[in-house]
C-alpha cells in the first residue's frame, strides 16, 4: 500500500462490511449507481490512520447482493474483520463527468441553500437515498437544526455548482 492523495480529491464508492470466509476475503457494499460500477474503478483507495492508501484487489467479484474482494496482505478472517467499516474510494478524476442534470453527491454537499427569493437558509451537509428520489440534508442557519428536502426539480428549481448554491421551493419547518 502506498500513500495516495488528499481527502479533497477522492470520491467514496463503497465500504467494507466485514469478513467473508476464513481466507481473508472482505464483503463490500457499493455506493455506485449501478452498484456493479464498483467493479470498474480500480485501484481503490482505503482510508488508514495516516491517510488514503492505494489498494489493488487481487480478486473482486459480485456475491449475492454485494461484492467480495481479496486484498494483498489480508490472509485470514481476523485481518479481514479488522477492516470492517473502512471506506473505499477512488481518485475523483477517475469518475466520468456527470451528464446533463446529473450530479455527484460529493458536489452537492457544502452548497449554500437559498430560498426562491435568494435568502440564505442553510448548507447541504449530507444526502440520503430513499428509493423514490435522493434527499438533501440541510443544516439550517437558525440553530443548527436539519431539514430534509427532496432533491427533485419541483423543490430545487435552480442549482449552480460554479456559484456554490441551490435554491429551494420549500417551507422550512412546515409541511407542504
Amino acid at each position: 500500500m502506498n500513500t495516495a492523495c488528499d481527502a479533497d480529491k477522492v470520491t467514496i464508492i463503497g465500504r467494507v462490511n466485514g469478513a467473508f470466509g476464513v481466507r481473508g476475503w472482505i464483503k463490500i457494499s457499493s455506493f455506485t449507481d449501478p452498484a456493479t460500477n464498483i467493479l470498474n474503478y480500480l485501484p481503490w483507495l482505503m482510508q488508514q490512520d495516516d491517510g488514503w492508501k492505494v489498494v489493488e484487489p487481487l480478486t473482486l467479484r459480485a456475491q449475492g447482493t454485494g461484492f467480495v474482494a481479496q486484498l494483498p496482505g489480508i490472509d485470514d478472517r481476523d485481518a479481514a474483520a479488522a477492516l470492517k467499516g473502512q471506506l473505499i474510494a477512488v481518485n475523483a478524476s477517475a469518475l466520468p463527468d456527470a451528464g446533463l442534470d446529473e450530479y455527484y453527491w460529493k458536489d452537492l454537499i457544502g452548497l449554500e441553500v437559498l430560498d426562491t427569493a435568494g435568502a440564505p437558509l442553510g448548507t447541504v451537509v449530507d444526502m440520503l437515498a430513499t428509493g423514490a428520489n435522493d434527499v438533501l440534508v440541510v443544516e439550517l442557519n437558525t440553530g443548527g437544526a436539519q431539514e430534509l428536502i427532496p432533491f427533485h426539480r419541483r423543490f430545487v428549481p435552480e442549482l449552480d455548482l460554479a456559484a456554490g448554491y441551490l435554491k429551494v421551493d420549500w417551507a422550512i419547518g412546515e409541511l407542504i
